[in-house]
């Protein structure tokens, strides 16, 4: 891989043949290489070790030799109706897009539910959409990223305590968007079960609540989260590379996405131990996206900021999500303030909030008289402006104010550099200036001053009184009028939320989602009709049950988009070793959990103040005692008779990969019959590859390099002999004890496969006297399918 991407020592020999090292070590060296500095980017010190570790775990790049196609987007009808939940963390302006989003989707025949945080519940339902909330607290969570704005927390946040309480919010809000899936609206009751997943990266859950249901999943950002060689990480700040441009930027993204799962990996997998999905290596955790090819669509304008050559055809740049522009009259102060003098500039920074907002307002102040300007200061999340005795006449103090009425009357806008606030902006013709806080706002500073509509951004803690006033000045001047018009005219023509359900749509498995006897819904159940399988909707299932034409008991969970997650292997050492340390790590946390889960017994009963007797208390502490030692000879029979043996047979079966051979991968192993079945065939193929090899591989080779070339070859053709004939004898082993081991698994940790299908025959009566209409049609395609019925 590393040859594939240009990766080369300082020296000139190429890092090829190394395999990537275990999991602690890479933690380590991802953590020596980086450091974050005081406005919150992480400095990174890119050296040659690091970037061969990065450059094995990174998916390979596509080679696109074609530029991104126009997205002419069309009004569509979807052609299956499915109930899609939008998973949303963070602030208003985050929200804020996906509701437009959401409102598109209904117009495309789609039930919606938006699952975000409490406090945004009427701004959701405001707009017609269902609301599901997932918990958290955005004004903490926009608290704690301006103080902490890295990755990384600062020294008084660990000792204050902010960490555990970040943590164990995202745990709350990763179990909010589970439930956001799966269970019925809190006011209404009526049920809902998820047929596919649109969300923002910070949501977290995505994927995982995706792979436990079986349903498409598709992630939608207003910041570049997919590796490219056109620019580097937006929370990365590359210090020192020993390599050219294109790959640092690339390899940025993957320091990004290490740091990310190293702090929140455990809480992801204990949330996925809770519900029945084995654990995330950490070689796999940080690339999920583009290991399984998730379809991403990024939500700004390609006038702005044009899709990357490099990136594939799953990803899509469609344009600024903009909402249907709300109803709205202007209080008297805010009508009177616009016509009392030349266009004011607008100044806000939404929902940061500021530690210092009296200081803050007070170097607000003094940059407008500078400037000789009127200006209008939203108060924000911050209230700024609450504690001025005495506005001057030239400013005024506004609460909330949709941006999209405002924006048309300002000459120039202020900002934190929120996506949407940047993009309103922009659309309106406004010269902007950003002052970034966190996140992606110093990318979209970067981005408004290389257009030429503001100035270069300048970060909160470096705003003083003088540069803003410049900055102000900057956006006044006529290049920069200029500019910001001929961006809003090339983004005129743009329909952002039309190209993103579009986009969306277009990456949907149609065939696999659509029912088979009423395809206009989607397919959540299986069953056997004439020794043919059949798959149906949940309308469906509950007609047919309720026609008495088959049983409840005849429905298997159906799963639309099933995800299966892989360990990578690169050789057999490495492969050993890491699974032996991961036996290993199982083994002591099992040890540790024989004293420690007792402890946390007693304090959950203490906690919640149960009245149960001492000693139930102590049955219960037993009781977690006694699960540690199972967790603990547990992991030592599964590491030694199915992870080890797994381990080193996908390592030698990857083997030729060191030397430049691609390797295709068998299919998933999900249960007792597909792990025989991957067996035989892995055996039939490798003694025949790998004989087949030792005596083609040195023929081809001379013919090509002569005598040189036959050794080389006869060394290649030997090792993978070697390799091909191990992995297929120790195959016949270790796949069928994966298979057996699954089969095992699933039937004793089903609680939450029965807990989506009691949700979705809870949904189905919900839905069976609304769509009776369906049912002649049902019955048609019935007996098209082979079934009988008595009423014909």
């Amino acid at each position: 891989m590393a040859k594939q991407m240009g990766l080369e020592d300082q020296d000139g020999a190429h890092g090829e043949d190394d395999a990537p090292p275990a999991y602690e070590e890479v933690v380590e060296e991802v953590l020596d290489a980086t450091q974050v500095i005081d406005n919150g980017r992480i400095d990174v010190k890119l050296n040659s070790r690091l970037a061969r570790t990065l450059s094995k775990l990174m998916v390979k790049s596509e080679e696109v030799s074609h530029a991104p196609p126009t997205y002419l987007p069309q009004p569509t009808k979807a052609s299956v109706s499915l109930n899609i939940v939008i998973q949303v963390v963070g602030s208003r302006g985050d929200v804020q897009p996906f509701v437009a989003l959401g409102n598109e989707l209904q117009r495309s025949g789609h039930r919606v539910r938006l699952a975000t945080h409490d406090t945004f519940k009427s701004f959701v339902t405001e707009a017609d959409l269902e609301f599901f909330p997932i918990g958290g607290d955005p004004a903490a969570l926009m608290a704690y990223m301006v103080r902490n704005p890295g990755l990384l927390p600062s020294m008084d946040a660990l000792r204050s305590g902010e960490i555990q309480k970040k943590r164990a919010m995202m745990e709350e809000m990763m179990e909010g968007c589970w439930k956001a899936c799966i269970e019925p609206d809190q006011d209404s009751g009526n049920p809902f079960v998820a047929d596919a997943i649109i969300a923002n990266p910070p949501s977290f859950a995505h994927v995982h609540c995706a792979e436990a249901l079986g349903i498409p999943v598709h992630i939608m950002f207003t910041m570049p989260w997919t590796a490219t060689e056109a620019f580097t990480h937006p929370l990365a700040n590359i210090k020192t590379t020993n390599y050219d441009e294109k790959l640092t930027n690339r390899l940025s993204y993957a320091i990004v996405d290490c740091m990310m799962w190293q702090g929140l990996g455990d809480i992801v997998n204990s949330w996925r131990y809770r519900h029945h999905l084995t654990p995330v290596p950490f070689s796999e955790g940080p690339f999920l996206s583009d290991l399984l090819k998730i379809p991403t669509t990024y939500c700004w304008s390609p006038a702005l900021v044009p899709k990357p050559l490099d990136w594939p055809d799953h990803i899509d740049v469609c344009g600024f999500f903009f909402r249907d522009a709300p109803k709205y009259s202007p209080p008297s102060d805010i009508d009177e303030f616009l016509h009392a003098g030349p266009a004011p500039v607008y100044i806000g920074f939404g929902s940061i909030v500021i530690d210092d907002p009296e200081a803050f307002t007070n170097l607000i102040l003094e940059a407008v008289e500078a400037a000789g300007v009127r200006a209008i200061i939203s108060k924000g999340w911050s209230k700024l402006g609450d504690t001025v005795t005495r506005v001057p006449k030239d400013v005024l103090f506004i609460g909330d104010c949709p941006h999209e009425w405002l924006f048309q009357h300002v000459a120039a806008v202020i900002h934190h550099g929120g996506a949407g606030t940047t993009a309103c902006g922009l659309a309106n013709a406004c010269p902007t200036m950003i002052v970034p806080f966190f996140g992606d706002q110093p990318f979209w500073g970067a981005m408004v001053a290389t257009a030429g509509v503001g100035p270069d951004p300048i970060p909160h803690k470096l705003l003083t009184a003088g540069n803003l006033g410049q900055g102000i000045k900057f956006c006044l001047s006529k290049d920069a009028v200029h500019a910001a018009k001929e961006v809003s005219a090339r983004m005129y023509n743009e329909s952002g939320v039309r190209t993103a359900v579009e986009s969306f749509h277009r990456h949907l498995p149609t065939e696999a989602l659509s029912c088979d006897l009423l395809p206009q819904y989607a397919a959540v159940w299986q069953t056997k009709l004439a020794n043919k399988s059949l798959k149906l909707s949940k309308i469906a299932a509950e007609m047919l049950i309720a026609e008495h034409l088959i049983l409840a008991k005849d429905l298997k969970v159906y799963q639309s988009k099933p995800i299966h997650i892989v360990t990578r292997r690169w050789d057999p050492i490495t492969a050993g070793s890491s699974s032996t340390i991961g036996v290993y790590t199982g083994m002591v946390s099992g040890a540790t959990g024989i004293f420690s889960k007792p402890f946390d017994e007693y304090k959950r009963s203490r906690k919640d103040g149960s009245s149960s007797s001492g000693a139930k208390v102590a049955g219960n502490m037993a009781l977690a005692s006694a699960k540690s030692v199972g967790r603990v000879n547990s992991s030592l029979f599964k590491g030694t008779m199915i992870d080890v043996p797994l381990a080193i047979t996908e390592g030698l079966r990857a083997t030729p990969k060191l030397y430049g051979e691609s390797v295709p991968d068998h299919e998933p192993i999900t249960g007792w019959k597909s792990g025989a079945k991957v067996a035989g065939k892995e055996f039939v193929e490798g003694v025949g590859g790998g004989l087949s090899g030792f005596f083609v591989k040195p023929y081809e080779a001379a013919k090509k390099d002569g005598t040189k070339g036959f050794f080389v070859g006869l060394g290649k053709g030997t090792l993978a002999l070697h390799t091909k004939l191990g992995s297929s004898a120790l195959g016949l082993f270790a796949y069928p004890s994966q298979g057996i081991y699954k089969s095992i698994y699933a039937s004793t940790h089903g609680g939450t496969s029965k807990n989506i299908a009691i949700a979705r025959r809870e949904e189905g009566s919900y839905l069976l006297p609304r769509h009776e209409i369906d049912l002649r049609r049902l019955l048609e395609a019935w007996e098209r399918c082979g079934g009988k019925y008595a009423g014909t």
